[in-house]
């Protein structure tokens, strides 16, 4: 099984320069004041398609040969890969297909169609999106871009972190979202390379805490019914990811739905940004105290910020 290297996460960087946005890093006294820690958010709500998926979605498309092209692209996601993925095919005149739960919102099967891709709707389990979107693999010969466990989308995900540690080089710390672990194992590796002292931590919805389960057990154990607001986080930790988070990763805490809910709506009313719950997540374990981080240079990955109005979670 290859490993991906931090080259491979430059090259991608390069790859995929003036296609995306190189997001702005904030900062907020307000927000330092209450956790008792200096804090530099990586706004990737800010990003194209509205998450940094765009990022690893980009990569994998622009990695494709013309044959590859001309086949087109499947995958199976029910949020913002699947924008992504839509997204990053139109750039290079691809068909996407997406594979979709038939429970997914309107407002996100809405953001899929905006982007040119095609919906395949399935049954709401994981078994059936994997069976689903590699049927269409075989019988069209597109390519499976998976969400997560996909090298080309690992080394796309871990720019962002690569970005954040040049605009701020001396942090103690980094802290990010953990759901399949593309974004978190591809953090680690930049950030363990380039600064091996650098603490490298993460949140996950204690509803949906596969890879703190998982890592507690010393091999990938699901959760049977995971359940978040945080929905973007709800899937099981990959065999690509996982060993990497393993080798690199300091600390990864559950945070609750208030939780959650709580610092989606602090930044929304101190930064005045939009952050969805899963882009809150690593802001949640930090705010909560859960990471031990007081007085530590903190930077914080906002991994999205796709917020569904009609759902109004702050409401909850």
């Amino acid at each position: 099984m290859s490993a991906l290297t931090l080259e491979e996460i430059r090259s991608a960087h390069r790859r995929i320069a003036g296609h995306v946005h190189r997001t702005p890093v904030l900062t907020s006294r307000r927000l330092d004041e209450l956790c008792g820690a200096t804090l530099f958010f990586k706004c990737e709500n800010l990003q194209k398609t509205g998450s940094f998926k765009a990022r690893g979605a980009l990569n994998a498309v622009l990695s494709l040969d013309e044959a590859g092209v001309r086949a087109g692209v499947v995958t199976h996601s029910s949020g913002n890969h699947a924008a992504a993925l839509s997204w990053a095919a139109a750039r290079r005149g691809a068909a996407a297909t997406v594979v979709m739960p038939r429970t997914t919102s309107a407002f996100k099967q809405a953001a899929v169609r905006r982007y040119g891709g095609r919906i395949v709707l399935c049954e709401p389990n994981h078994k059936a999106r994997e069976e689903t979107a590699e049927r269409i693999r075989a019988e069209s010969g597109a390519e499976l871009i998976h969400p997560f466990n996909d090298l080309r989308v690992m080394a796309g995900q871990g720019t962002a972190a690569l970005e954040l540690l040049e605009d701020v080089p001396d942090l103690d710390a980094v802290v990010g979202p953990c759901g399949g672990g593309g974004l978190l194992s591809s953090t680690a590796i930049v950030a363990k390379t380039l600064h091996p002292a650098i603490r490298v931590m993460a949140g996950e919805p204690a509803g949906a805490a596969d890879t703190i389960q998982s890592l507690a057990a010393g091999i990938r154990q699901p959760v049977v019914q995971p359940a978040s607001v945080a929905d973007g986080l709800l899937a099981f930790v990959g065999d690509l990811t996982f060993p990497e988070i393993q080798r690199r990763v300091d600390r990864i805490a559950p945070v609750s739905e208030a939780e959650i809910i709580g610092a989606m709506r602090l930044i929304l009313e101190v930064m005045k940004i939009a952050v969805e719950p899963s882009g809150c997540v690593g802001y949640a374990a930090v705010a909560g105290g859960r990471l031990e981080l007081r007085g530590r240079r903190v930077g914080i990955i906002l991994s999205g910020g796709n917020v569904d109005l009609d759902a109004a979670v702050w409401k909850a």
